[in-house]
């Protein structure tokens, strides 16, 4: 396969999974493992292609940062909560990435993990479902510190390739019981600080190595990064109105077909 279609299909996995509660690093390594490439020469690319999944949201969400940003200039206890609580959320997995990030970089390198992460997240969702009861509607500022630290910690299972940053966010803020709509919102905006803080991280710590990789290149990295952008541009609209209708339920089914069909050829090749 070209490098070029691999770069758009690569593009389109990351745009498409960024935001569902199906893992995206699950996906990004399992196709991997299935195109066959070579991780040292695709790392950055993995890297880079996640912010453009990010700025999306923040295109999406313009006028939510701008009125939060208005409101913070203006002193508002509104905007003040909404932004203590992300930088809550977030400190857990500063504190938890660093200290076990050779353990975790360890976990990337295993396809069978994300397969075995993949199932038993899909079983989790479908329990979860049919447990928690619905939470009442509010918004991010709404929601109380504790339950957003809370929020936080459940974030870091994430960790674990396969598992999900946005269903560990979404699933942890249920059964906090956070509504659904404020859950996925919530999610979608923690993203910001956590991918990014990741992606510094990850850039940082392997910068002499990206370096002398023979990578795909800057301006394959500028295509997966607009393909991955446009299309978690048009995902995360459709997704926050099937969660709505439909709740979580399709996306449990997915992890665990998914998964299934990737653990029985991981096993059997």
């Amino acid at each position: 396969m070209s490098d070029v279609l691999t770069i758009i299909l690569l593009g389109i996995v990351e745009g498409i999974t960024e935001f569902l509660p199906v893992s995206s690093t699950g996906h990004l390594i399992l196709a991997g493992a299935l195109l066959g490439y070579s991780d040292a020469k695709w790392q950055l690319f993995d890297i880079i292609i996640q912010l453009g999944a990010i700025l999306a949201v923040v295109v999406l969400y313009w006028r939510t940062f701008w009125v939060v940003m208005q409101g913070l200039l203006r002193g508002e206890a509104g905007a003040g909560r909404f932004v203590a609580n992300l930088l809550i959320a977030f400190t857990p997995a500063v504190v938890i990435g660093l200290a076990f990030r050779k353990q975790i970089e360890a976990l990337l390198l295993n396809p069978v993990v994300v397969a075995v992460a993949l199932i038993a997240g899909g079983v989790a969702i479908l329990v979860i479902e049919r447990v928690v009861k619905p939470g009442k509607p509010g918004g991010i500022a709404d929601i109380p510190a504790r339950t957003a630290l809370g929020i936080g910690v459940l974030q870091c299972l994430a960790m674990i390739p396969g598992v999900s940053r946005s269903g560990a966010t979404i699933l942890g803020a249920l059964t906090l019981g956070v509504e659904r709509r404020t859950a996925a919102e919530f999610s979608f905006f923690l993203a910001i600080p956590t991918m990014l803080g990741a992606s510094v991280v990850e850039l940082a710590s392997h910068r002499d190595t990206l370096a002398a990789a023979n990578g795909v290149g800057w301006g394959g990295i500028a295509l997966g990064f607009v393909v991955a952008f446009v299309v978690a541009l048009l995902v995360v609209r459709w997704f926050v109105g099937i969660v709505g209708k439909h709740g979580f339920g399709p996306f449990a089914w997915y992890r665990i077909v998914v998964g299934s069909v990737a653990l029985i050829w991981l096993m059997a090749r």
